[in-house]
């Protein structure tokens, strides 16, 4: 008989717990859906003033009265400013998986606490790995359009450059660097086994840990940007792409691979077919 008014209890318990995991899941899926939303909102808009000529989202007023290499502290600003929301919206999603797990865990480490603050810390800690690396895409796009590399719309005007480039992100993605961070994003279990610390210091420190993997990961894929155009948002969504696809696909590692491999070829087929390159 005791043992009986004894189950209840038990099973209440377990059932408020499940009820948590379950809001704390729809919550940080909420979070990163408005996140990812609203930063193709932003890219849209800035997209979309760009091709009207509109620069003034960029700090350099209607495209042909601003000298377009002309950078300013407000240029600067602005242009960090789109990266960043770029790489939100880029990244967030394939970076679903391990944040979902980390509140997942979180939420049992902790059941009668509240683990939204660590939750927070950790995909922010996440976000300034890539706010750090916006920072020197900025700096790169400020130099290519000082030397006149980059077009007013953001594209490569070097063939040198964009076959570099295509030559570096192939080479890149089939090296075992490439591999070796690849492979900390698509173990997520893995990965925080590994590195697992307690409290919000130890969420600052996976989510930098996690940033710095998923940078080693991408970076040069991101340098491609260069090549189709910064603003140009069918190449974004399919680097984009590419990027979720290595990190969560079956076999996504081999899809990373076989995309250097494409990347190469059509770099030597540029390079062989035009040799004034060369000169």
């Amino acid at each position: 008989m005791d043992e009986l008014s004894r189950a209840p209890p038990v099973a209440t318990k377990a059932s408020a717990i499940e009820s948590l995991l379950e809001r704390d899941r729809l919550l940080v899926v909420i979070a990163l859906a408005l996140l990812g939303i609203l930063s193709w909102i932003y890219l849209v808009v800035l997209a979309r003033d760009m091709a009207a000529g509109d620069m003034s989202l960029m700090g350099m007023g209607e495209m042909g009265v601003v000298p377009m290499n002309h950078w300013t502290l407000n240029t600067f600003a602005l242009a960090l400013l789109m990266w960043c929301i770029m790489m939100i919206g880029m990244m967030v999603p394939s970076a679903a998986p391990m944040i979902l797990l980390f509140a997942v865990i979180t939420r049992k480490q902790s059941p009668g606490g509240n683990p939204g603050t660590s939750i927070a810390i950790f995909i922010a800690s996440y976000l300034i790995i890539w706010a750090i690396f916006s920072l020197f895409a900025t700096l790169a796009q400020w130099a290519l359009t000082e030397v006149a590399l980059l077009s007013p719309m953001m594209v490569s005007n070097s063939n040198i450059l964009t076959i570099g480039l295509l030559l570096a992100c192939g080479t890149y993605q089939l090296s075992p660097l490439k591999q070796a961070c690849l492979g900390k994003c698509r173990s997520p279990l893995s990965f925080l086994m590994n590195e697992w610390q307690q409290g919000n210091i130890g969420a600052l420190k996976m989510g930098l840990s996690h940033g710095a993997y998923c940078v080693g990961c991408c970076w040069l894929l991101m340098a491609l940007l260069f090549i189709g155009g910064v603003m140009n948002l069918l190449w974004i969504a399919m680097i984009a792409g590419l990027a979720l696809m290595e990190k969560v696909f079956p076999h996504g590692e081999l899809l990373g691979k076989l995309g250097g491999a494409m990347l190469l070829a059509l770099a030597s087929y540029m390079l062989f077919t035009d040799l004034s390159v060369l000169d």
